[in-house]
């Protein structure tokens, strides 16, 4: 009985043994960190800023693999079936995540079992642009004359069910007004038809239109935020203007394939957390209308992502988006 007592012992020692050296040898290879869109947009800028700043923590490089495709959802495919072994990161989203699951029948992965949540990075507020010369200067004024004028106020969007798109149908649905949606194929296009007074109002972040608020060519009217951002001080909030409900943000987070060990997860997810904190990355992504989310760690994060698909599958089913 001792010798068996004493052979389990051993056997227990080995174990946690195996699990610190795991755990403290992680990563011993480069990690690959799956961005389901295309270089040069936002997303990417603030990823290589944060895998620049992670692979220094963890003393091993963080490749940026874009893979862009289908509003995300083939390179959260990607990531959702690479080995769960904390070498395959992955860069997900609202999109992804919450309004994917609405907006295609057939999605191949499952934005709660595929995924261990690790961290979440930034949130990004849209702002309300009009052309200077409509007649509407804030947001109570435009909601005074679209509800004079039913379905006469015509609002660009970047296509239909994307996040601007949603969070321009939560704004309507809020304030009791109707507004005609033209969408667009890409951002771009929309705001220089809005530029141009082809069309009258856009949902659009702060990196894209900030240099045409301050030359006088966009009009800001609020930001879909609780708080003020830095990059535009003087325009006020949807708290601000009474409509919190309205409120709205692009978010993005990292997770891990499912199956990923504990004891990775436990280490990746603690220098995520410090990751965010640091000093450039908040600056970098303020610059850009963005907030880190240094408060979504861990099991914080999975909470926030399970309490978002509800709410973003009841906006995409009030915008008439259909599934394809």
């Amino acid at each position: 009985m001792r010798i068996t007592r004493r052979a389990m012992g051993l056997g227990l020692a080995a174990l946690h043994a195996r699990g610190a050296m795991a755990q403290s040898t992680y990563p011993s290879r480069p990690i690959n960190w799956i961005v389901p869109f295309t270089p040069a947009g936002i997303t990417d800028i603030n990823s290589r800023l944060f895998a620049r700043k992670l692979g220094a923590r963890l003393g091993q490089t963080v490749l940026i693999d874009n893979r862009p495709g289908a509003g995300g959802t083939l390179g959260t495919e990607v990531g959702a079936r690479a080995t769960p072994d904390g070498y395959t990161m992955m860069y997900g989203t609202q999109g992804t995540l919450c309004t994917a699951p609405s907006l295609f029948r057939r999605l191949p992965y499952d934005p709660i079992r595929s995924f261990v949540p690790i961290q979440g990075l930034f949130e990004t507020p849209s702002v309300v642009v009009v052309h200077p010369s409509r007649p509407y200067r804030t947001v109570e004024e435009l909601i005074a004359y679209a509800k004079a004028n039913p379905g006469k106020v015509n609002f660009a969007t970047s296509g239909v069910g994307t996040g601007t798109h949603l969070a321009t149908v939560l704004f309507q649905t809020v304030a009791g007004i109707e507004m005609t949606h033209v969408p667009y194929p890409g951002s771009g296009p929309a705001l220089t038809d809005l530029i141009a007074g082809t069309t009258d109002i856009m949902f659009d972040y702060a990196v894209a239109t900030r240099e045409h608020i301050q030359g006088g060519r966009l009009r800001p009217l609020v930001v879909t935020a609780r708080e003020r951002i830095p990059v535009l001080p003087d325009v006020p909030t949807m708290v601000e203007m009474g409509m919190p409900d309205a409120v709205s943000a692009a978010w993005s987070g990292i997770l891990l394939p499912a199956g990923a060990p504990a004891d990775v997860v436990e280490k990746l997810a603690a220098e995520c957390a410090a990751t965010i904190q640091d000093p450039e990355i908040r600056h970098n992504a303020e610059s850009n209308g963005s907030r880190p989310m240094a408060e979504l760690s861990r099991d914080s994060f999975a909470r926030f992502i399970e309490a978002e698909i509800p709410r973003w599958a009841d906006i995409v089913r009030r915008s008439g988006a259909q599934p394809s």
